[in-house]
Parts: structure tokens; C-alpha cells; sequence
């Protein structure tokens, strides 16, 4: 039983409706995360008009799903985890490919580069040295994609966060959080 729950749709303002309606047309469902930020048009209106912007940025839905796995394992999120590895095949990732994300790697160079620098923000706090910035330009990655891997991994500590204080109840096929050995 989750600890926060979803919104009352019969309770709820009409604008909240709206974001809710509109995200079940885009996606065909609304997912319980989307449910339970309604509890606060604020956070669930933030939260939308934020995933949108960072869909229309130079990294790829493929990119953006393994900077998703690669926290939300990080995080212990099954949620997230959950989604994001149904996401992420819809974005390409193979089984092999949705691993490696989730242990913060991967086979193309440029994918590999991203994740890494993704785990370096999250593993300091975004206390980054100069050294892993130099590494992540040297692989590539020019400074609005290191901004965007940046915004990734926020938006996606918002995600981790809230369902994991709030147990959210995962509507996707479960994934394990234990990754199984290879």
C-alpha cells in the first residue's frame, strides 16, 4: 500500500484533471507516479512541462533512458526501474543494453560517455572534478549535453525520491531491483 497516495480524481481540480487526461492520451496510461504528483498540481505540472522540455534536447530517447536506468538503480528504485526498462526497449535497448544501463555502462562510446558522466553527478552530489568533465568532453559531449545529462539525472532523483517515500505501486512489469548475475 503506497505511503502517499494517488489522487482522488472525484476530488481533484480541474486543471490536474486536464494533465492527468492529457498524459493518458500521449501515453495511452496514467502512470501511478503521474497519479500520485497530482497531489500537487505544482509538482505534477513542473514535472510534465520538464520531461517535455528535455524530449526536445540533443539527447537521444536512447540516451535519456539509460541515464534513467542508471539512476533509478543507483536509487533502488522498482518503480522506476520498472518503467524506465519497458521505456528503454522502447527506445532500443536491447536486454544486454537495459543491463548495462543499469550498471552504468555501455557499448557505443558516445552512450557509454553520457552514462558515466551521469553516474559521476549523481555519485557526488554534482560535485564534479575537473577531471570528469574533461573526460566527458573528450569523449564528445559538449557543455548543453553535459547541462541536459545534469537535468537528466534531477529530474530522474525527483522520480527515484517520490517513489520510493512514497512506495508507489509499480504499474508497469516488474523489474527487480537485484541485478541477477549475467
Amino acid at each position: 500500500m503506497p505511503r502517499i497516495a494517488v489522487v482522488d480524481t472525484a476530488r481533484a481540480e480541474a486543471g490536474v484533471l486536464a494533465t492527468l487526461s492529457a498524459v493518458k492520451a500521449k501515453i495511452g496510461m496514467t502512470p501511478n507516479l503521474f497519479s500520485t504528483f497530482a497531489q500537487s498540481a505544482a509538482v505534477l505540472n513542473g514535472y510534465v512541462a520538464f520531461s517535455d522540455a528535455l524530449t526536445k534536447g540533443a539527447l537521444t530517447a536512447r540516451q535519456r533512458e539509460i541515464i534513467a536506468l542508471a539512476v533509478a538503480q543507483a536509487n533502488g528504485c522498482e518503480y522506476c526501474l520498472s518503467a524506465h526498462s519497458l521505456m528503454g526497449k522502447g527506445a532500443g535497448l536491447s536486454p544486454d543494453g537495459l543491463r548495462q544501463a543499469r550498471e552504468g555502462t555501455a557499448d557505443d562510446a558516445t552512450d557509454a560517455a553520457v552514462v558515466r558522466f551521469a553516474r559521476r553527478v549523481l555519485d557526488t552530489r554534482g560535485q564534479v572534478a575537473d577531471a570528469d568533465l574533461a573526460a566527458a568532453r573528450a569523449a564528445g559531449l559538449d557543455d548543453g549535453r553535459l547541462l541536459e545529462i545534469i537535468a537528466n539525472v534531477a529530474i530522474n532523483v525527483l522520480t527515484n525520491y517520490t517513489n520510493n517515500a512514497a512506495q508507489t505501486v509499480v504499474d508497469f512489469p516488474k523489474v527487480d531491483v537485484a541485478l541477477q548475475p549475467a
